[in-house]
């Protein structure tokens, strides 16, 4: 879905932001790249949809050159959800801030109104099409710009940290969302600083330091690299760094999210009762 070869980025006054990356993104994948603050997560993604052109390297989406094609045409396969939602929402209504991407698709007027209240719904906002998206909560804003996605109907979703303005409930919310639009089908690329939605959610993690990728691979395998973990300045999930107290004793290996450890707990305690112990 996405190639990026040799890929580095640097402003004409300044020193390079990405050096020489390069990395395959495969369909129906959930990646996740992490790191500090100013690692270069953010200038990775505006290279997916066009808004950064490579100053070295290529990026390809769906064979498409990101440097010969406008982000309108590429707009048409990936969706992009910023951070900040206030930088993409522009309408009067959530209806028309959802319908805006779709009449580039010269839909019938029916198609749209059916992919407009579906999406509205999806994100639970079908009771505030009617409302100005700016007298919403950052979050609801957020779920106004992620709904304009949901009904262009991509098959590349990328997002920039989808659960800023969300209390905790509201970011399992969009998080089992995001991963339900993953089992559909679609591939999801994500930045976050919460590690514990990567080691619940993606299956693949990208640490990013300094413009360079220092580590590739599934959570589990990611973040016992431990000096690649202490160079981005990133904190394990908290249920991985517990699990670790145990693998001396051979228990707990590649746990990632408390359900995971729950069920492990659970199938020893099992073992020990048909066992006759305890």
């Amino acid at each position: 879905m996405i190639k990026i070869e040799n890929l580095t980025f640097g402003y004409i006054d300044g020193k390079d932001i990405l050096k020489d990356i390069s990395l395959h993104i495969r369909k129906g994948e959930f990646v996740a790249f992490v790191g500090q603050n100013g690692a270069g997560k953010t200038t990775l993604l505006k290279h997916f949809n066009g808004l950064l052109k490579p100053t070295g390297g290529k990026v390809m989406v769906k064979e498409l050159d990101t440097r010969r094609h406008k982000t309108s045409r590429l707009a048409q396969h990936i969706g992009f959800l910023f951070q900040n939602p206030d930088h993409q929402i522009f309408c009067n209504t959530v209806y028309e801030e959802i319908a805006f991407g779709l009449k580039v698709l010269k839909l019938s007027k029916s198609d749209m109104e059916t992919r407009i209240k579906k999406a509205a719904k999806r994100v639970g906002l079908e009771e505030f099409l009617d409302v100005n998206p700016f007298s919403l909560s950052k979050g609801q804003r957020q779920r106004v710009a992620l709904a304009s996605i949901l009904a262009l109907d991509v098959d590349i979703i990328v997002l920039d940290e989808p659960t800023t303005g969300q209390d905790y409930q509201e970011s399992i919310e969009i998080m089992e969302m995001i991963q339900e639009l993953n089992t559909m089908g679609k591939t999801i690329i994500m930045v976050t600083h919460d590690m514990e939605l990567v080691a619940k959610y993606a299956s693949r993690a990208v640490i990013l330091s300094g413009g360079v990728v220092l580590e590739d691979g599934r959570p589990e395998e990611v973040f016992v690299k431990h000096e690649s973990v202490k160079q981005a300045k990133l904190s394990c999930p908290q249920i991985l760094s517990l699990a670790q107290k145990f693998h001396k004793k051979g228990y707990f290996k590649d746990m990632m999210t408390a359900e995971q450890m729950y069920e492990q707990v659970i199938y020893l305690i099992e073992g020990e009762k048909n066992a006759g112990i305890g």
